[in-house]
């Protein structure tokens, strides 16, 4: 069974916690001496006037003051390390987890990103101390009783009514900060979404709308966020005015005991000291509150999102395909469509055959191409290369086989030959004769550093037929045995395209299949074979020739059943 990696966090959290909580429980004692060095002052120094007393004494709350803040250091770097460790642990499979979402859901965040610097700020910061600290309170509230039970009752009334008011923030604030967090994720979400289309939105005028929706978003968060910010606020300043009422109190009390001869003047000041150590953790949690909830929202964020996470790496490693293809009755049905996109789809295509994939809009032809690749996932039937089904092939061995351009082209922050190499350790001659395959070299050898040239974040630098022939060669990277291409030239001027038509033409005579979703006849030239996509079946398949003078045959009585003209055979017409 696979290590779960939330399991593994939860091992290194305690870890990290038990060292904290043993740090904190000695930073606790070491606490202690500040009221006993009072007590001591009050008590014995200035009654009986001894220097080496008061030297002696100082030189042991120093030793012990500078002890606590080398503990205090400690901690908050063990706390920082946990947190440090706990984004660098999840960071991974989170997005992994977040990839497999997007693919089966047809679209995701990096939410879950956001969500591990959450709880990694939480656990990493001062805030999650009074958690530590709250159980040193009773150790405190003892010592107070044993210099006076009327210290302690009222030390312990004092702690009663934080706690009550803790648990009283918790009541009326959970509910609230975890609607506020979830209302912040989806504006955040349409905020990162209007981003992603910049060029479309500004085009058609659209950010104006959109901003006024994220606004609507936003300001729902803002007053979830509002009204529990306000209830949690008023409990803290009700929390502070308490403690230091309470902080009144027990000096008044300690001077009523000094007055009727029953505590020293020193007692009466360790006393205060002691009750503000005993009662400030408690004060310190009720401030902290809300980080606590958004921390644990986004580990409950986070765990249904590792739910998700697909198995990479761990299956067995099958031998390089030959390229035979087979489909057999595949259905597939997008989350939330009425009806399936692919319905009952069957083929069987040979190693080295080029077939063209057409069809109308919406037939269902990427959809299938993502079902060949392994992205989306069938609910009935299977889809094989060679004899392996590719949903049950691992994906980390099976993209080494296949190359996939998808319809809308995305390449990845970084230079262009980590692109083409998909960010993959590679030799420099396996990038080049990838490009040089892709008719991309030359290209690539005119940018400002050629191989080395950063095309920023999506390839924003680069125009679009230049990412659209660096996503062919980071397709045919390795040398694939199937090659997937939806709309290949979508963005390809007239040498690119004969380019393309060289590269596919030259990899089915090395025995690579590859199929071409296109709407552009002309890329059908190299094609062996053409499958016909209709109402997400197929509707015919068989050689090109055939099959595309049936489509120009079909496409003509369809022109002239709309122009209400007879076709008679032969080519005459009449009406």
């Amino acid at each position: 069974m696979r290590p779960e990696p939330l399991d593994d966090a939860k091992s290194a959290l305690r870890k990290g916690f038990v060292i904290i909580g043993l740090v904190s429980f000695a930073t606790g004692l070491l606490m202690l001496a500040s009221p006993l060095y009072m007590l001591q002052i009050y008590d014995r120094v200035l009654s009986t006037g001894n220097t080496d007393t008061l030297i002696a004494l100082t030189a042991m709350i120093v030793a012990a003051l500078v002890a606590y803040a080398a503990l205090e250091g400690l901690r908050t770097l063990v706390a920082q390390k946990v947190g440090v460790w706990l984004e660098e642990r999840l960071g991974a499979p989170v997005l992994v987890s977040a990839v497999s979402q997007a693919l089966q859901r047809s679209g995701g965040t990096a939410q879950g990103l956001r969500d591990i610097t959450t709880v990694r700020g939480f656990v990493g910061s001062p805030a999650i101390f009074p958690l530590f600290d709250a159980p040193m309170a009773p150790l405190f509230l003892a010592v107070l009783f044993i210099m006076h039970p009327a210290l302690g009752f009222v030390a312990l009334a004092g702690a009663i009514i934080l706690f009550g008011l803790g648990l009283l923030n918790e009541l009326i604030t959970r509910k609230a900060l975890r609607e506020a967090s979830g209302a912040s994720t989806k504006a955040w979400n349409s905020a990162d979404a209007t981003v992603r289309n910049a060029d479309a939105i500004m085009a058609m005028a659209m950010l104006p709308a959109l901003a006024r929706r994220m606004e609507a978003h936003s300001a729902a968060w803002r007053a979830l966020q509002r009204r529990a910010g306000g209830r949690s606020g008023m409990l803290t300043a009700i929390a502070k005015g308490t403690r230091l009422l309470l902080q009144s109190a027990i000096l008044g009390t300690g001077a009523w005991l000094v007055l009727g001869g029953k505590l020293t003047p020193g007692m009466m000041i360790a006393a205060s000291i002691m009750m503000g150590r005993a009662l400030a953790p408690v004060e310190q949690a009720i401030t902290a509150w809300q980080g606590l909830i958004n921390a644990q929202a986004a580990w409950g964020r986070l765990k249904s999102v590792l739910s998700a996470r697909p198995d990479l790496g761990r299956g067995t490693t099958l031998p390089r395909p030959e390229g035979r293809l087979e489909a057999e009755n595949v259905v597939h049905q997008p989350e939330g469509a009425t009806a399936p996109v692919l319905n009952g789809i069957s083929f069987q295509i040979e190693p080295g055959t080029i077939t063209g994939v057409i069809g109308p809009t919406g037939a269902g032809k990427s959809t299938l191409a993502r079902c060949i690749v392994g992205s989306a996932r069938p609910q009935r039937g299977t889809i094989r290369l060679d004899s392996a089904d590719m949903n049950g092939w691992d994906p980390l061995d099976r993209g080494q086989h296949v190359g996939y351009v998808p319809q809308d082209v995305e390449l990845f922050d970084g230079t262009v030959a980590e692109n083409i190499a998909r960010f993959t350790e590679a030799e420099d001659a396996e990038i080049v004769a990838a490009a040089q395959l892709a008719g991309a070299h030359d290209m690539i050898l005119k940018l400002p550093n050629g191989y080395g040239t950063e095309i920023g974040d999506s390839g924003a630098r680069l125009s679009g037929g230049q990412r659209q022939r660096l996503a062919l060669a980071r397709a045919v990277f390795g040398s694939p045995r199937l090659l997937v291409l939806d709309e290949p030239n979508a963005s390809l001027d007239a040498a690119g395209e004969e380019a393309l038509v060289r590269m596919v033409t030259h990899l089915a005579e090395r025995g690579c299949t590859v199929l071409l979703v296109t709407h552009k006849p002309s890329i059908l030239r190299s094609a062996h074979k053409v499958m016909v996509i209709e109402d997400g079946r197929v509707s015919r398949f068989g050689d090109r020739d055939e099959i595309v003078a049936r489509q120009t045959a079909r496409a003509g009585t369809d022109v002239a059943a709309r122009a209400n003209v007879r076709v008679v055979p032969g080519g005459s017409a009449g009406s």
